[in-house]
């Protein structure tokens, strides 16, 4: 009885002072995984590092003290990060608990009364949710059914709501595409706002927004270590002008990055030949994925720039077989209902060939049935 009194108080308090637009998201689900299942569905890098790599760094991390907070500044990692992917000294690097963490940095930065936050859809469902959260104006605007980017209505909906902030993923999840250098720079120098270039999967693809820094002054590009073998360490990164970097960075909680993800993010950089090797894998794997999976005459396949390849069923319920091969032990996403342009399509991360092998044994019983 004194249970029931104390969830009625507690659901009474949450009603009062928690906000009405809060109350009525829906959480970000995570599913649980069993450890036998394969899980083709979060674009993780399939591939674990060589045992003499793995073993130096568990040797490396003996010489970690977690009694001490971390470095706050991140002074070492930052270096790593410039020798690695020579980026240079005029930019700013910031780093985050992964790009989750960034955006809604720089959504905070330029939150305010009647501001919009910008973006093509389907895209990363993150800009959105993040807009929600800071009460900010969010326009999506709409893909080809081709996924190629609306560059007319992008221009439009700039003239009409003058965007704080434009988030362009390239390539673009969850479509595995990208939009074109030429198409960006439009959409960059029609904007006033701070324009995001995404590129959480550049290093499955030939895009490579860099260079767009050196153009202009309204662009950061962001980008993250979690496609390429370092997920469970949740980092992500902004490269930008100082100005802009300088802004966002008050907003960042102090020592959010632990310690031994900087130790470990600055050993796996010594070792970037073998993430690269991983990478390139990864797109041979891709593109041998993608004709096994073309040959399904009830399957359409997407060409991908990113690690993993977007499906439509065309006979069959999406969620449903993504349900049915759950059971057979391989996990990948379904986005039907996500948005009208992927109704019944899968999304499958690239496994390791044995993984793909499995996937496309299970998902042919299905399709045949």
């Amino acid at each position: 009885m004194a249970s029931d009194n104390r969830k009625q108080a507690v659901s009474a308090r949450v009603e009062r002072w928690v906000r009405t637009d809060v109350q009525a998201l829906k959480a970000y689900h995570v599913p649980a995984i069993e450890e036998h299942v394969i899980k083709l569905d979060a674009m993780e890098n399939p591939y674990h590092w060589p045992s003499a790599m793995q073993q130096a760094w568990l040797d490396a991390l003996q010489q970690i003290h977690v009694n001490r907070y971390p470095d706050a500044d991140c002074s070492q990692l930052k270096q790593a990060f410039r020798e690695a992917f020579h980026i240079a000294e005029d930019y700013e690097l910031l780093f985050g608990n992964g790009s989750d963490e960034l955006i809604q940095l720089l959504a905070m930065a330029v939150a305010g009364p009647k501001r919009t936050i910008l973006a093509p859809e389907p895209s990363f469902v993150m800009y959105k949710m993040i807009a929600q959260f800071l009460q900010m104006n969010y326009v999506g605007i709409p893909l080809g059914t081709d996924f190629s980017l609306d560059v007319s209505a992008m221009l439009k909906a700039i003239e009409t709501h003058n965007p704080a902030l434009i988030f362009l993923a390239q390539p673009n999840n969850p479509t595995g595409n990208v939009f074109g250098e030429e198409k960006i720079r439009r959409i960059i120098e029609a904007a006033s706002g701070l324009v995001v270039i995404d590129e959480a999967y550049t290093a499955f693809s030939s895009s490579d927004g860099y260079s767009l820094l050196a153009d202009y002054s309204n662009v950061v590009i962001m980008r993250t270590l979690s496609k390429v073998g370092l997920a469970g360490l949740r980092l992500g990164y902004l490269i930008g002008h100082p100005g802009w970097l300088e802004e966002v960075n008050k907003l960042r909680l102090p020592y959010n990055i632990n310690v031994l993800t900087q130790a470990s993010t600055a050993f796996a950089l010594q070792h970037v030949d073998e993430l690269f090797k991983q990478t390139a894998q990864i797109c041979a794997d891709r593109e041998l994925l993608k004709e096994r999976l073309s040959a399904f005459d009830n399957l359409h396949v997407w060409p991908s720039e990113a690690n993993f390849l977007l499906c439509r069923t065309l006979e069959h319920d999406a969620a449903e077989i993504q349900r049915l091969l759950l059971a057979r032990g391989v996990l990948i996403k379904s986005l039907h209902g996500s948005h009208p342009l992927l109704n019944n399509c899968l999304r499958i991360t690239v496994g390791t060939p044995e993984e793909n092998e499995v996937l496309l044994r299970e998902l042919a019983a299905l399709l045949a049935s």
